[in-house]
């Protein structure tokens, strides 16, 4: 297909197209999920065609399997519109012999769950889909493997980083949605605020059938902004929002729009990790607050690359955001998953890599700068000292991901120092 950028997920759906019956490929709307399954299947089916979407509607409930007859791969784009398809999916996978039959997508988890009766488990994979990571869009030059950091532990790396302060703020404002990376200036930073508008004037009332107000919607999603790397509770975002805006809300008005603001894929928080430590230090176990892609945080508050450069602090909590997303993009890719680990007494590790094998790497991210780059090694080496190695293994690497550093190395004490645009999986 015409411009279409080859993704990291399409080796694992053609992996799981070769050992399961369904696939289910979800996340965030415009985050290329049509696109991408569409590179795999022989027949598709779109639930949204407004040419059909009253008669596919109609066929779902009173005979969901005659939507599913097609060439195999069959995708069935945003199966969730239709409940009933599931359980139907489900049985032609059980009557029918092979694998790779079906492959949905989906931007939402449906409101009408009571509708479906089987869970799916040993027919359906599921996968998420997040935007583009730096390594997808071009940004980054790979030169960097996460992989072959956890395959070896002194890995000898390098390469040079050419990117600017400036090149930095404007990813993280323009984020990695595929259409924006075929555009240029403010036409590619424009679409995050558009991705925003839909978000707040319908996908939030949409996602559940419940009408929820744009203001209260946008204060909510700017509120979460100020708050992102955090584990901000929703009674601190109460009253941020009440401090500042002449608008009440409460608690639970807090709890039900970003409950939905999850269910369609806009907010991902990061799970806590909690290692074997030598010591008895208590770990918080509370999640850490994360937009699936940092430029929806750049534009529920109304800035851009111009503003993040003269308030670096703020620009190094969208970067933070960034990073998070390409490394969720990179673990996963390998088999893992992205953790924060943070104690009471405050000592913090921006992000774990932790693969199903055990294996685990520790990761600070800095925006750049030799003093942060040397205050985020102090870090990962005190972290590291606390894990008790006799019960779990001993990390795998210790890295500072960074915006500006020239150069990916590895330093006489065994850190990386690794730019983001030069990672990969």
């Amino acid at each position: 297909m015409a411009n279409y950028k080859p993704r990291i997920i399409d080796e694992a759906i053609a992996h799981r197209l070769k050992n399961k019956g369904a696939i289910l490929v979800e996340g965030a709307k415009w985050c290329g999920k049509t696109t991408t399954c569409e590179q795999h299947a022989a027949s598709i089916l779109y639930m949204s065609n407004p040419d059909r979407v009253k008669q596919n509607l109609q066929l779902a409930d009173i005979s969901p399997s005659s939507l599913l007859q097609g060439e195999t791969p069959r995708l069935i784009d945003e199966w969730q519109m239709a409940p009933k398809l599931w359980d139907a999916v489900r049985f032609e996978v059980d009557h029918r012999d092979g694998f790779g039959l079906f492959l949905l997508t989906g931007s939402a988890v449906p409101a009408e769950m009571d509708q479906i009766h089987h869970t799916g488990t040993g027919r359906f994979a599921w996968i998420r889909m997040r935007p583009m990571s730096l390594y997808e869009s071009g940004e980054s030059s790979g030169s960097v493997s996460l992989g072959a950091l956890f395959s070896s532990s002194d890995e000898a790396i390098f390469a040079e980083n050419k990117s600017t302060l400036e090149d930095i703020a404007f990813l993280i404002c323009r984020g990695g949605w595929p259409q924006a990376t075929f555009l240029d200036g403010e036409d590619a930073l424009i679409q995050s605020f558009d991705y925003l508008d839909a978000v707040v004037k319908s996908d939030i009332s949409r996602v559940d059938d419940v009408s929820r107000n744009e203001t209260s919607a946008r204060l909510i999603m700017r509120s979460l902004a100020r708050h992102q790397g955090t584990q901000a509770p929703n009674t601190t975002i109460c009253e941020d929002i009440n401090m500042s805006d002449d608008r009440e809300l409460s608690k639970d008005t807090v709890v039900s729009y970003t409950n939905a603001l999850k269910k369609i894929f806009v907010i991902e928080d990061s799970p806590a990790w909690n290692p074997n430590l030598r010591s008895k230090t208590a770990i918080r176990t509370s999640d850490t607050r994360y937009f699936v892609d940092p430029s929806i945080a750049t534009a529920a508050l109304g800035v851009g690359p111009g503003d993040l450069l003269n308030d670096l602090e703020t620009c190094g909590l969208f970067f933070e955001t960034l990073c998070i997303r390409d490394l969720r993009v990179y673990a996963e890719a390998l088999g893992g998953s992205v953790y924060h680990f943070r104690t009471k007494e405050g000592l913090e590790c921006d992000a774990v890599v932790h693969l199903r094998n055990g294996s685990y790497g520790l990761v600070e991210i800095k925006l750049g700068g030799d003093k942060l780059i040397e205050e985020g090694v102090r870090t990962l080496k005190a972290v590291a000292d606390k894990i008790d190695t006799t019960k779990m293994k001993v990390p795998a690497f210790l890295m500072v991901l960074a915006g500006t550093s020239p150069y990916a190395y590895r330093r006489d004490d065994g850190v990386y120092v690794v730019p983001i645009t030069a990672l990969k999986n």
